[in-house]
């Protein structure tokens, strides 16, 4: 069952401290995740476990973490590499992709979350 969603993207403080080093496990940590309330959680596993997001942009796989701050129906992943693979790419001139109000569906996968490394050399 895939769960319908409204995706926005940000920055976070995690996400922030780790920008020095994008290769490293706590930069995955920070940002290859997916955060979703409990009650939209219930609907697709538990927190840690892998889910697949898909939008009209793309796919990835993310771990599900969970924030009681989100409302239902409302996503959030933390920018970077693995939300570009699913925000809108079209800059619309200002240099900047579409980060927020993205419709995304979320199902639970026994897929692996790539690396950084391995989510990268699949866009060659």
């Amino acid at each position: 069952m895939a769960l319908r969603v409204t995706l926005i993207t940000g920055r976070t403080i995690n996400q922030g401290a780790n920008l020095e080093n994008k290769t490293s496990s706590d930069y995955m940590e920070a940002t290859a995740c997916c955060e979703l309330n409990s009650n939209d959680i219930g609907l697709l596993g538990n927190p840690g476990s892998n889910v697949k997001v898909k939008t009209e942009y793309g796919e990835v796989v993310v771990r599900l973490k969970e924030n009681s701050g989100n409302p239902d129906s409302i996503a959030f992943i933390p920018m970077g590499p693995w939300a570009n693979a699913v925000v809108d790419p079209d800059t619309r001139g200002c240099g900047m992709p579409g980060f927020k109000g993205i419709q995304a569906e979320i199902e639970a996968t026994d897929d692996k979350v790539l690396s950084m490394r391995e989510l990268i050399a699949g866009y060659k």
